[in-house]
């Protein structure tokens, strides 16, 4: 079933951070505002969501715009792993 990749990006005092990491179901893909990935079932989604929040939890960004493409082109590299 393709996915929705989704997550938040906050301001704070060491840069920005991205957490609170999503995949809903879709039926048409949305890579500007995240990434679509197809996961064969619900356990495989919700591992990869869980490895997202770990790695991504420590790490801070300088700006938005290299949050959103290190956090896409690490979820598209992860992906294709599966």
């Amino acid at each position: 079933m393709l996915y929705q990749l989704g997550w938040t990006t906050l301001p704070g005092l060491r840069g920005l951070s991205c957490s609170e990491f999503r995949a809903e179901p879709t039926s048409d893909a949305d890579n500007e505002r995240g990434v679509a990935i197809d996961f064969a079932s619900e356990q495989q989604r919700d591992d990869f969501v869980r490895r997202l929040e770990e790695y991504f939890g420590p790490k801070r960004f300088t700006n938005a715009a290299d949050a959103f493409d290190t956090v896409r082109a690490f979820a598209l590299q992860d992906a294709h792993q599966l």
